[in-house]
């Protein structure tokens, strides 16, 4: 059975806010978190806390780590964190995530204040609060072995105080980190991702959109310390795990594009229309007549794209005709299985594309591999049958 989690950033993303939801969801994980802690190598410069906490709207966790005494300074190079946790108990999963975050802090601040990778010196997340907060988040990932996706982030506007000074949000090393995610404007001023939450984002890699096809199992609600007008700040971790029945068909979405074409020759419209069908990522394309204004004819285009590939295609109907607009939606489908066999009659070979339905397997033969020979309609269909019973019973035969 797999296992999905989804983060909704409602408030945003701390790394206090990560363990808390985490912890919400799933309360055993925070039995031995001290334990980690001393397998990190810190373990009388951090205190841990969790308590169940209630905003007035929501109720969930508050995860917090304190340092336990006041720091000289808080800031810590690079180089020192990583021999710490390299020369740790931790083990290899926790360890490995722990250094892959920091190696993306570092790299980050390397790049925005022209240094060095080994020569940067962490300053809010080089305090032994941000640490754990990073070591523990680690620890939860690898225990929780799944696969993660997560909805637009609060992109947050306005200033924070950093060592650095008065930086604008996001602070430069989150928006670093973030790039390459959505960010949304909410309308809600303050810092909404700290460096901490961006980095766990970065390494959990997660996807835009939760599967389809899986089932809701629980529901955590992790908050953080601030205050926002009108909104919890929380952060929601909902876990999805695939149904006990298994569907008889794979589900994915696709992009699809639509419009109309009313002042283009049907010689140009096919040339058109060959250009897009051999585009990348094109599943199908379909056209038709449909009524227009002023009693005009125009065909209608419909393409089926691979979402990855959608904008390039866009382009493409663009410059390839004469429309001023597509229509674009992500739909959702359902695919049956299927594969491509090879089989033998009369000592030729026929390609034979089989589907597994629900009530069984259905063949057909390959028109091209047919036609390819001075064979009459009786013989094309006696071929015809002969291949796909063979492919099914090949299917079958492999299945078993």
């Amino acid at each position: 059975m797999s296992t999905h989690l989804h983060l909704d950033l409602v408030g945003g993303l701390s790394g206090d806010m990560f363990i808390s939801a985490v912890l919400d969801a799933f309360p055993d994980l925070g039995a031995n978190l001290g334990q980690v802690i001393e397998q990190a190598g810190f373990p009388d410069l951090v205190s841990l806390t969790t308590e169940p906490f209630n905003d007035g709207v929501l109720t969930g966790t508050r995860f917090t780590v304190a340092a336990a005494a006041e720091e000289g300074h808080h800031h810590r190079h690079y180089s020192e964190i990583r021999e710490t946790l390299g020369n740790s108990a931790l083990d290899d999963a926790t360890k490995a995530g722990a250094l892959a975050m920091f190696h993306d802090i570092a790299v980050v601040e390397a790049a925005i204040h022209g240094k060095e990778v080994d020569s940067v010196a962490f300053h809010e997340v080089g305090a032994w609060d941000s640490i754990a907060d990073i070591v523990l988040a680690s620890h939860l990932v690898a225990r929780l072995d799944a696969t993660w996706s997560i909805s637009a982030i609060p992109a947050g506007s306005g200033f924070v105080e950093t060592a650095h000074g008065r930086l604008p949000v996001p602070a430069p090393a989150t928006a670093r980190l973030l790039e390459g995610f959505v960010l949304t404007d909410d309308g809600i001023e303050g810092e909404r991702v700290t460096p901490t939450g961006a980095v766990i984002i970065k390494f959990l890699n997660p996807d835009f959109r939760k599967p389809d096809g899986m089932v809701l199992k629980r529901t955590g609600y992790g908050f953080g310390t601030k205050k926002f007008p009108g909104l919890s700040n929380t952060v929601r971790l909902t876990l999805f795990e695939t149904s006990d029945q298994e569907s008889p068909w794979q589900q994915d979405a696709v992009m699809r594009l639509s419009f109309e074409l009313d002042d283009q020759t049907p010689e140009e419209t096919a040339h058109s229309v060959a250009q897009l069908r051999e585009l990348n990522g094109v599943l199908d394309l379909s056209e038709h007549l449909v009524s227009g204004k002023k009693g005009r004819r125009p065909v209608s285009l419909t393409l089926l794209v691979k979402p990855d590939d959608a904008d390039a295609v866009t382009r493409e109907c663009f410059d390839l005709t004469t429309t001023l607009g597509v229509r674009r939606e992500l739909i959702e489908r359902a695919v049956l299985p299927r594969e491509e066999v090879v089989v033998i009659v009369r000592e030729r070979q026929y390609r034979v594309k089989v589907a597994k339905r629900p009530s069984g397997y259905t063949a057909k033969v390959e028109m091209d591999d047919l036609m390819t020979e001075a064979l009459s309609l009786k013989e094309q269909h006696e071929i015809r049958q002969e291949a796909e019973a063979l492919a099914i019973r090949q299917v079958e035969q492999a299945d078993k």
